[in-house]
């Protein structure tokens, strides 16, 4: 069965599409940690300096590999090399492992509005109430496979009516949202301007190599890359759509959304804390434990409390959406069958590979996996092992095997190329050495030997 391929309707539609993937859960807790831990305003402008270089390389490289072959990731590698279709593989397995976790989350998320919306932030808030309920069997399963079925059926609904769509209103009101969380709290709570200012004045004092890595990993998962997703997203993209430029629009709605996230929880959790910097501490901790604290301590607290996990959830689901067309995308190009039954067989896929990620905190809490518990080594295997994998295995086919100058005629079909010396230059030797730096350290943090 041969269908034709689906597409974005214009520009505006598949940079929010592509935004709305970029964004995800870790713009709202893992960006503001990294930029406290890592002296605030000095982070943010690292940060900004490596999404315009190293970041941008890959983006452009991954959309453009997309739109040249029409294919998604197994399809587009083979097409263009039958020796590095292993690298296509590679990449379709990562959205696979990420997909069933992440929505784990997103029940969690999903959970959460409803316990805010229902009048039970004050419970929300209590120290125990986050591992008590992922601690249950019954409960946490039935919000996962909620979220799931809501992102299945947006994803159904096809690239246009479904992913394109929910994605231009949806984005739009994700930034309404936390803007207004954000003033509300600045409003309420105080010392949360001390907590501006520490966030955005520079410390010039916590400039190290380490700042630079933990930068490069932030931007490299935060920006859907050596995931499938943006080669998926360039073979819906259209030949008359810039992608040089469609690419800075995707890395300002994403950095800008990650810097927006710090604003509203590092002064918040400041001003709560008293200014100490351990109650920023990373993982679900400070989003699940710390922030309902915060909500409850303000006025209004319920009602902020959902707005803020509202946010989070349209964060979640942009994410999961694009997590989940990638992997339909693929399978429709590799069986030839309809979208419909792809997408049925993959919610199937995804509720069964969920389950044990879920049990892992209750049922299933004794398993663990070279010592981490089954959500936190899928996370690991696919983020800190697959990813700069494939990264690395796609700059050297393309700075050595294919040749930069095939993506960027590719790309000067729309548009004169304006940055095609530094993308040459970036993607032969800039970017690999970032990746294996990545590479080393989200290894050696895994195990203990260094921190980030």
């Amino acid at each position: 069965m041969n269908e034709k391929r689906s597409s974005f309707t214009g520009k505006i539609g598949f940079v929010l599409a592509a935004a709305g993937s970029a964004v995800g859960l870790g713009n709202i807790w893992r960006f503001p940690y990294l930029a406290a831990k890592y002296g605030g305003g000095i982070f943010l402008l690292v940060y900004l300096a490596l999404a315009v270089t190293f970041g941008f390389t890959l983006m452009v490289a991954e959309i453009t590999i997309g739109r040249k072959t029409g294919l998604s990731a197994i399809g587009a590698f083979k097409k263009l090399d039958r020796r590095f279709g292993f690298v296509g593989v590679l990449a379709a397995i990562v959205p696979a492992i990420i997909l069933p976790y992440y929505s784990v989350i997103g029940g969690w998320v999903t959970k959460y509005i409803f316990g805010f919306v229902s009048g039970s932030g004050s419970a929300m808030a209590q120290d125990t109430y986050f591992s008590n309920y992922i601690g249950t069997t019954g409960e946490p399963l039935l919000w996962f496979a909620l979220f799931v079925g809501i992102t299945a059926i947006i994803v159904f609904c096809g690239v246009e009516k479904g992913v394109e769509k929910v994605s231009k209103w949806m984005m739009p009101l994700l930034v309404v949202l936390i803007i207004f969380v954000i003033v509300y709290t600045l409003v309420t709570l105080d010392g949360a301007w001390e907590g501006v200012l520490y966030y955005i004045k520079p410390d010039f004092s916590k400039l190290t190599g380490m700042t630079f890595v933990a930068a490069m990993g932030q931007l490299f998962y935060s920006m859907s890359l050596a995931m499938g997703i943006m080669i998926t997203f360039g073979s819906y993209t259209k030949k008359d759509i810039s992608i040089e430029k469609s690419t800075h629009q995707i890395e300002i709605f994403d950095t800008g959304i990650a810097f927006l996230s710090g604003l509203l929880i590092v002064p918040a959790v400041f001003a709560f804390s008293g200014g100490d910097e351990s109650a920023l501490g990373q993982g679900p901790g400070l989003m699940f434990v710390t922030l309902p604290k915060i909500f409850e301590s303000m006025p209004g607290g319920s009602f902020i409390g959902a707005a803020f996990f509202i946010m989070v959830f349209f964060a979640a689901l942009t994410s999961a959406i694009s997590l989940m067309e990638t992997v339909v995308s693929i399978l429709c190009d590799k069986l030839h069958i309809g979208r419909k039954p792809c997408c049925l067989i993959i919610l199937c896929g995804v509720l069964l590979l969920g389950i044990p990620s879920s049990l892992g905190y209750s049922a299933w809490s004794g398993v663990t996996i070279i010592g981490m518990q089954i959500l936190d080594f899928f996370d690991f295997i696919s983020n800190s092992v697959l990813m700069p994998m494939v990264a690395l295995l796609t700059c050297i086919f393309i700075g050595y095997f294919l040749k930069p100058q095939s993506l960027i005629d590719e790309i000067e079909e729309t548009a004169p190329f304006k940055q095609k010396k530094f993308f040459s230059l970036a993607i032969r030797y800039i970017a690999p050495v970032c990746i294996l730096l990545i590479l080393i350290s989200s290894v050696l943090s895994a195990f203990g030997v260094i921190k980030i």
